[in-house]
């Protein structure tokens, strides 16, 4: 017999107030949309939509002197409406043809600001209404903000900018923004002005097709026998239509836009993918798309031209013109040859720094250098210099001054990384810092703490005699992760502690307000009190004054509890779950609930490291629509995270033996949670989104452990994806019978269980073609077996639209309570446990 509900265990007051809630949301979604709740888009259960229609806590920039803070309001989810509007997939991108930029439907709705040592807000005169923020930035004396605002019904992106002193916005231009790629605008490093990428002046309108094709699509490959990965990419050019149509709408127009609205063209319009100004202000470093387009590769991987001009246009150096890249070397450490991460060295007026594969690309060939950084000054005369020659891939410099820079290098094959001391003025032999695992947590020193300088350009926080830094960490430990900030002597080594969260709070650093660090900003929650802004006096030792106080989204759900929960897998591997039980809930007095497992497989290349302890008990206990949270609204218990780790140490391949470590996790997980008595073993559900989805349609194909099963925007053939896919570097040739066990698609035989698949019908994620879920649901089908599909329409690979989250909400409902809550007895013989055999 089903337990009863643990809804009735709720306050009176509360569910009252959640239910007042929700009910006013259902009365303005029929007001609005004119539809009933049993037609079309379905409404879930009053709590669950409470959580949905849940106020959002603002984003907020701090300014480059770090005495203002920016705040911006995060909108409630667009309708269908905004969602289904018309989209573009061309080359790899979904592009909004109205508006001539990357498609987008949530943007900010709001602008004010507050000063650090707190004080009233200040709002902003003036800001266009309703108020569509898609992305802004500080000027580098801090004077003034731009922000691009997207104006749906005029069709364009426009330039606003925002007086900081007197508090008020004015549109900069009339010409909107081309800003398909990026936000479409820079600040010059002297504040003067801007570099913007515009529309084109007279461009026209996009080239139409009258839908007669102008003969076959044909495409041929010489490769000379050279085996290359290539990956399953979405939204790729089909035609030479849509060639013509990615080239419309990529040409922009580069110029130099003064604080009065005066405008200074830059060259002639063209297909800019990057345009960065060098910190003297005198030179732009661009990067161009060139023809002949692939159809087999996204637009990154197209030719392109990079090189220097001044700020006239004057072409001053070419760096480098980059052939097409269309499949590399097999692996994951495979790069392409040639220019690569190429950036302005901010410490410096205008040198370019980029690295260069020495390898050819190839992980498999045995060289000493893998990667040469490179770097060149104005006015780039002679061959670049050598700054580095590296054993592994280059991973990026943090620059402080000629005397220090921190650069980074790394090798996913054994996920290993060093860190290294630069003195890139001096010539001096690098200094190893840090070497080892990237995945070993627990020995994360944290990452160096940047500041903008007065050019805006982010360098290293130094303090003493230029060689001490500060570094801000995880901090995770076996008693959960407790962000700390630190202070490292780079000369002596010496490490100093300044601050560490400490329970029953997560409090995390993220700005150093001086140099010597007596002054910090942190965000803290707890399980009960959402994120908030705190200023620390750190030299005074005195109480945090707070900054904000932001509400509880979902008092109503105040009460839930949360434990960080540890166990171990049959083979000694520890595991870490979060276990969320209901407010009230008491496992002697009210027995065991159902459940909702939410998890995602990750792969390790050491036990030790798989069995570190991962989140925080101190966290908060947001209740999000999108995971399994919401349904706590509705008395499940939810084990949020339980460790799906697939490991293989030394030269073995964790997906070799995929299925019977995620099996083991899955059987480690549903034991332990039964032995707390908070989880019926008849009423368990495991559920995922992507690789969590193809995680849960295996446990279902492999195992009895499971009453039923939740797959969100998940692939189930790896036979579709057969040059890698996750962390699989091997092809499916090279590996075709791991390929083989892991798809569940091959064992939907096995999938003896219901499993509710959903997925959006406009999927863009590599790898997860709308099809991988019709063809398991079709397998399931034909096998006999109990499955629904449910294809959301103008969904991508994150569901966007408002009705398309509330109808996820009520089909996952309805699924659990017919399959979970109200599961009838098991059929004879059949023991929740694991299956033999992969």
């Amino acid at each position: 017999m089903a337990k009863p509900s643990i809804r009735a265990l709720a306050a009176p007051l509360a569910l009252a107030a959640l239910l007042a809630t929700a009910f006013a949301a259902q009365a303005r979604d029929e007001a609005a949309t004119g539809r009933a709740t049993d037609s079309g888009y379905r409404l879930p259960a009053p709590a669950l939509r409470a959580i949905v229609d849940a106020p959002q806590a603002p984003r907020l920039s701090l300014s480059p002197q770090r005495d203002l803070i920016a705040y911006m309001q995060v909108p409630s989810l667009p309708g269908i409406e905004v969602v289904a509007q018309p989209e573009l997939k061309l080359a790899g991108l979904r592009i909004h043809p109205r508006t001539h930029s990357a498609s987008g439907f949530s943007f900010s709705t709001d602008l004010w600001l507050q000063a650090v040592d707190g004080g009233a807000e200040r709002r902003i005169e003036g800001l266009p209404q309703p108020l569509a923020l898609r992305s802004m930035q500080w000027s580098p004396d801090q004077r003034h903000i731009a922000f691009s605002h997207v104006d749906a019904r005029a069709g364009r992106v426009e330039l606003w900018l925002v007086d900081v002193a007197a508090g008020r916005a004015r549109r900069l231009l009339e010409q909107p923004l081309g800003s398909v790629v990026g936000s479409g605008f820079d600040w010059l490093p002297d504040s003067s002005g801007l570099i913007a990428l515009l529309r084109p002046e007279g461009q026209g309108a996009a080239p139409a097709s009258d839908g007669v094709p102008a003969g076959p699509n044909i495409q041929e490959t010489d490769g000379g026998g050279q085996v290359q990965s290539l990956r399953t990419y979405q939204d790729l050019l089909g035609n030479p239509h849509d060639e013509a149509v990615f080239a419309y709408y990529m040409t922009s127009q580069l110029a130099r836009v003064g604080l009065d609205g005066g405008v200074d063209r830059i060259g002639v319009p063209e297909m800019y993918v990057g345009a960065s100004v060098s910190p003297d202000g005198r030179h732009l470093l661009r990067q161009r798309l060139e023809q002949p387009f692939s159809y087999l590769v996204p637009y990154s991987r197209f030719p392109r031209r990079i090189d220097v001009t001044d700020l006239g246009g004057r072409l001053l150096h070419t760096v480098a013109v980059l052939p097409v890249v269309e499949g590399l070397p097999t692996g994951n450490d495979a790069v392409a040859t040639g220019v690569r991460r190429i950036a302005w060295r901010a410490d410096a007026p205008a040198t370019l720094v980029w690295a260069e594969a020495q390898d050819g690309g190839d992980p498999a060939r045995e060289v000493d250098v893998r990667d040469r950084v490179f770097a060149h000054a104005a006015p780039f005369k002679g061959e670049p210099g050598v700054l580095a020659d590296l054993s592994m891939r280059y991973g990026g410099i943090q620059w402080g001054s000629g005397e220090l820079a921190l650069l980074t290098e790394f090798w996913w094959k054994s996920r290993q990384l060093r860190e290294w001391r630069l003195a890139p003025d001096t010539g001096s032999a690098p200094a190893l810092l840090r070497e080892g695992s990237y995945e070993d947590r627990y020995a994360d020193p944290g990452t160096p703490v940047m500041q903008l300088d007065d050019r805006g350009f982010a360098r290293l926080l130094t303090t003493g005699a230029g060689d001490t830094i500060y570094r801000i960490g995880a901090g995770a430990s076996s008693e959960g992760d407790r962000p700390f900030l630190d202070r490292q002597d780079l000369s002596g080594g010496a490490t100093e502690r300044l601050f560490h969260s400490e329970a029953p709070w997560y409090e995390a650093p993220f700005a150093l307000l001086d140099a010597e660090a007596s002054r910090i900003l942190t965000t803290r929650e707890s399980p009960t009190e959402p994120t908030n802004v705190l200023l620390r006096t750190l030299a005074a030792d005195a109480e945090p004054v707070a900054l904000t106080d932001f509400p509880h989204p979902t008092p109503e759900l105040r009460g839930v509890s949360k434990e960080q929960i540890r166990y171990a897998r049959a083979d000694g591997v520890e595991m870490t779950a979060d276990l969320y039980l209901p407010a009230g809930y008491e496992a002697t007095r009210d027995g065991p609930l159902p459940m909702l497992m939410w998890a995602y497989p990750r792969e390790f290349k050491s036990a030790d490291v798989a069995s570190q302890v991962r989140g925080s008990p101190h966290r908060f206990n947001r209740i999000s629509y999108w995971g399994p949270l919401a349904y706590l609204a509705q008395g499940y218990a939810v084990l949020d995270g339980p460790s799906m780790p697939i490991i293989g140490e030394g030269d073995a391949e964790p997906n070799d033996t995929y299925v019977t470590q995620l099996v083991a996790s899955a059987q480690a997980a549903v034991d332990e949670v039964v032995a707390r008595g908070v989880a019926d073993r008849d009423r368990i559900a495991i559920g995922g989104h992507s690789y969590g989805a193809f995680m849960a349609a295996n446990l279902l194909a492999h195992s009895d452990l499971f009453r039923t099963g939740i797959a969100r925007s998940g692939a189930y053939n790896r036979s579709l994806t057969p040059f890698g896919f996750q962390a699989e570097e091997r092809n499916y040739w090279q590996a075709t019978d791991t390929y083989h066990a892991m798809s569940p698609f091959n064992h939907a035989h096995g999938i003896n269980e219901p499993i509710l698949i959903i997925h959006g019908e406009e999927d863009n994620n590599s790898g997860t073609f709308p099809m991988q879920s019709e063809r398991l649901f079709s397998a399931i089908k034909g096998l006999g077996g109990t499955a629904r599909l449910v294809m959301l329409p103008n969904e991508s690979h994150g569901y966007r639209a408002r009705e398309s989250i509330l109808h996820m909400l009520a089909e996952t409902n309805d699924w659990l309570e017919n399959y979970v809550r109200n599961a009838p007895p098991r059929a004879a013989g059949v023991e929740a446990a694991a299956t033999a055999s992969p």
